[in-house]
């Protein structure tokens, strides 16, 4: 089948987020990690490629993801989306308007829209200003995120600094009004000169209605959520084709580990749920792994027993990361962990563990990394998009899931092997 859809996501676990859910039309999905080497072949009607550019210098996230175009427009792709996410996070300078502004001019496009609402997950849009569950975003625990702290909740006094054309709202007014209203107002929005848009929604009602009024523009932009209807409308129109046919999702028979990197105020909650049980645990100090590397964790992982699930972490709370910023600098801090957190992954693949549960976006992209893994298969939700993937890691068959921060619940390290074993 022919590629249709081309997808772009500026993290590993948005692009899993994404993937989970266009899935769920039963349209074939492919994931890949990286912007593939080879020329597009063997492709599927939804293709998505991840790239690790949310925080990149402006210049290399633009440049990777023209990239990425390329290879998608080769592939045969006629509808493109680039996906960030559901709290905008990103620099201060970008990457999400940069780099939309660079896909719209490569695409001839003159408006795209905005909208990185998940409602499944706690994410609204009300009037131009993003939500995390009751909380204002500049009120949310992701103020205090340690690489990309969120001080505003207006989507469009984000967005303008980073974007040279005007930026306009539709309102949840004009989207209750259902889809025709919708694309009256992006249609006035256009004759202004508007080529950025930030649309509410506050409901899964909500985002059908900007899917069917937004699905012939040649490229959107938002979270995962607001694609998730696409597939179903396209097939209804004969664009693309479901399919009975379930590609391989099989693994090697292994042991399970979790590899824990994201602070946020989600994944706190899930590593201290874990470590209540009493498994086995190592807790990475930034400031140790500064002074004498990652050999005392590789040691530790070594001498487990395989019957019980270890737990690998940095998590920590906002003034801990703080505190170990100051000392060894923001960037170095991040760097080190993720290294060592890599390390301990493709450790754990050569002594035979094949379950992976990996917990932040910056810790997803190290790891498959590490493990050599340039294409993913989608298997079952563990919450709402958060699916198993299955990968090949050098000569082994690995099960995976990428957990963006603050997506799941408490207990979801628990039910993320237990999804699997069902």
């Amino acid at each position: 089948m022919a590629t249709f859809f081309g997808a772009i996501a500026d993290d590993f676990t948005g692009a899993t987020d994404l993937a989970g859910l266009l899935a769920r039309s039963g349209v074939p999905v492919s994931l890949r990690m990286g912007v593939p080497t080879e020329p597009p072949e063997d492709t599927a009607p939804l293709e998505i490629i991840a790239l690790k550019c949310r925080t990149s210098p402006v210049d290399e996230a633009v440049s990777e993801t023209q990239a990425a175009l390329k290879w998608l427009k080769d592939a045969g792709a006629q509808r493109f989306f680039w996906k960030y996410c559901s709290t905008f996070d990103s620099t201060a300078k970008g990457n999400i308007g940069p780099v939309a502004e660079a896909l719209m001019e490569s695409l001839g496009a003159s408006q795209t829209i905005y909208c990185p609402a998940f409602p499944e997950n706690g994410r609204a849009i009300f009037m131009g200003n993003l939500f995390v569950g009751e909380q204002p975003l500049s009120e949310s625990p992701m103020k205090d995120h340690p690489l990309t702290p969120m001080r505003d909740s207006n989507l469009a006094r984000l967005l303008s600094p980073q974007v040279t054309k005007p930026v306009g709202l539709a309102n949840r007014l004009a989207v209750a009004k259902g889809a025709a209203s919708l694309a009256d107002r992006l249609s006035q929005l256009t004759s202004e000169g508007v080529a950025h848009v930030v649309v509410d929604a506050v409901a899964n009602d909500d985002l059908y209605i900007i899917a069917e009024a937004c699905q012939d523009m040649v490229l959107l932009t938002g979270g995962s959520a607001v694609a998730m209807p696409l597939p179903e409308l396209w097939a209804k129109q004969g664009q693309i084709e479901k399919s009975s046919a379930s590609a391989s999702r099989s693994f090697d028979p292994g042991a399970a580990i979790v590899l824990s990197g994201s602070c946020s105020a989600m994944t706190n909650r899930q590593v201290a749920e874990f470590l209540a049980k009493g498994g086995p645990s190592f807790r990475l100090d930034p400031l140790e792994v500064a002074q004498l590397g990652s050999a005392r964790v590789l040691n530790w992982l070594a001498a487990q027993d395989a019957s019980a699930t270890p737990l690998i972490y940095a998590t920590a709370a906002p003034d801990a990361v703080r505190a170990a910023q100051e000392r060894l600098g923001f960037e170095r801090a991040g760097s080190l962990i993720e290294a060592t957190l890599a390390a301990c992954a493709e450790e754990a693949r050569n002594l035979g563990y094949r379950r992976f549960v990996v917990a932040g976006g910056e810790t997803s992209g190290s790891v498959t990394k590490a493990l050599n893994v340039s294409r993913l298969t989608i298997g079952a939700e563990i919450a709402p998009g958060v699916p198993w993937c299955f990968a090949t890691s050098e000569n082994a068959r690995i099960a995976i899931t990428l957990k963006s921060g603050n997506f799941g619940n408490e207990q979801f390290f628990s039910k993320a092997l237990e999804v699997l074993e069902r």
